[in-house]
């Protein structure tokens, strides 16, 4: 069977954009108890061998993941080293073969990856989802990834789509965790995004207007309320599901504010007083995700930030150990945040772009749509969460029903330094002396997996 997908995938790539820590070279002891929740929803990994891939695997390997993205595209010579790598008994390879899956459609090349898939792990994952279910075993086990893999995952991504060669680079990144979200990178030049684009297309220096002219807003719909130096600014929800990225000015200060629609979350990070020599980190959306939140970088030195803890992963801002400090975003409703700060500003709908979409309660609804591997089970996967690191650097999850009725209560919600109120309808997290010191709510499947140490309040 002749499959040309090279020509194939960056076709595809282009129609799904219009409508819409270095991985291990060595591997881990499989030995190692996995968690009861693990084993019960995925059951026992495979076996998995160490050490270097033999002459034979890796010249398969090559042919598949080098010579098979050439022009000339899959021919019986990459059927015939498909065939090795299924009889390798080497279960790391899934990764690449995951990885190749995600661009190969429902039909044909994608069919004989996922039997080749099936076969190394002893699991069944055929039909639709079988890039989801193979990725999600992959994560949940821990499988370690194949020597080189970044050379040839890489190889794959940045054969498909433009400007992700300078992404793909080492760092403090697990690029096993890293696929494809569907849209193409947003590699607009700064203050340049009036500029239509097949991609999530960012917003710098967003319009605003004033609370009283905002009368397109109902009351109830839900925005994200920052407040900088006594400066209030609503980000509506209905624009941020468009945009996922801004980057504004607020209170005499700099900002990027990312808005991951699958993690339900939206931060708020200071891009300005850095150190000397570092430019103002413009974000944007990459169009890759990692465990399904969005993975943001600087368009200005190609630096990745992992989006969640806004800390730099790649690049020369990763190599200057740039971490983003964080101001609070309040989630609320509307109504509530105008009356209570009726001085605020808020983004004009234009921005928008005449889409409204509801993301939450519509695709989102039944769970992460992309692979995430385990959810730690002492909540729920999309439980909403308050999400606070304190000054020891522990991180807390407060679950936002019962953390919203002790302060109604009129209970104190602390931990070591930080204490939660009540803000404009949502919750925020101070010090003892009333300061900001940066909280935001998301769903729990996202920080548990970022902060895999959390503690849940109460503690």
């Amino acid at each position: 069977m002749s499959y040309f997908y090279s020509r194939f995938l960056k076709t595809l790539i282009m129609c799904a954009a219009i409508t819409g820590v270095t991985s291990s070279l060595y591997a881990q002891d499989t030995k190692v108890a996995l968690p009861e929740h693990v084993v019960e929803e995925f059951g026992t990994p495979p076996e998995i061998p160490t050490g270097d891939l033999t002459d034979e695997v890796q010249a398969a390997v090559n042919s598949i993941f080098i010579d098979g993205l050439s022009e000339s595209g899959w021919r019986e010579e990459q059927t015939l080293s498909l065939d090795v790598l299924k009889n390798s008994g080497d279960p790391r390879l899934v990764w690449l073969l995951s990885d190749l899956m995600r661009f190969a459609g429902p039909d044909g090349l994608s069919v004989l990856l996922a039997d080749a898939a099936q076969e190394l792990l002893g699991v069944n994952i055929e039909g639709i989802r079988s890039w989801g279910t193979t990725t999600d075993h992959l994560i949940a086990w821990d499988v370690p990834a194949p020597p080189n893999y970044l050379e040839y995952k890489g190889n794959v991504f940045t054969t498909l789509v433009e400007g992700w060669d300078k992404i793909f680079v080492e760092g403090d990144i697990d690029w096993r965790h890293v696929s494809w979200g569907g849209v193409l990178i947003d590699n607009r030049a700064y203050d340049t995004t009036d500029e239509l684009c097949n991609c999530i297309p960012a917003a710098d220096n967003p319009e605003v207007s004033s609370a009283e002219d905002a009368d397109w807003l109902d009351d109830d719909a839900i925005v994200f309320g920052v407040e900088v130096n006594g400066e209030y600014r609503a980000y509506p929800r209905r624009i941020m599901e468009v945009r996922e990225m801004v980057n504004d000015t607020l209170g005499g200060r700099d900002l990027g504010i990312p808005y991951c629609t699958l993690c339900g979350a939206a931060q708020a990070y200071f891009t300005d007083e850095l150190p000397e020599g570092v430019e103002r980190p413009v974000l944007r959306t990459s169009g890759l995700l990692i465990r399904s939140n969005k993975v943001m970088y600087d368009i200005t030195s190609h630096s990745v930030f992992d989006t969640f803890l806004g800390k730099a992963v790649t690049g020369p801002l990763a190599e200057k150990g740039i971490q983003l400090k964080q101001a609070s975003v309040v989630t609320t409703d509307w109504g509530t945040w105008k009356k209570e700060h009726p001085e605020t500003t808020v983004l004009v709908e234009e921005l928008a772009l005449g889409r409204d979409f509801d993301f939450r309660n519509g695709r989102d609804a039944n769970g992460p749509i992309f692979p995430v591997g385990d959810v730690d089970p002492r909540m729920s996967v999309h439980d909403d969460i308050i999400g606070i690191v304190t000054e020891s650097g522990t991180p807390i999850a407060f679950p936002l029903g019962d953390t919203f009725l002790a302060l109604k209560r009129g209970d104190k919600v602390s931990v070591e330094n930080v204490q939660l109120v009540l803000d404009s309808g949502g919750i925020r997290a101070t010090d003892k002396d009333g300061n900001d010191v940066g909280s935001h709510q998301a769903f729990w499947f996202a920080w548990s997996q970022f902060h895999p140490e959390t503690k849940v309040w109460p503690l």
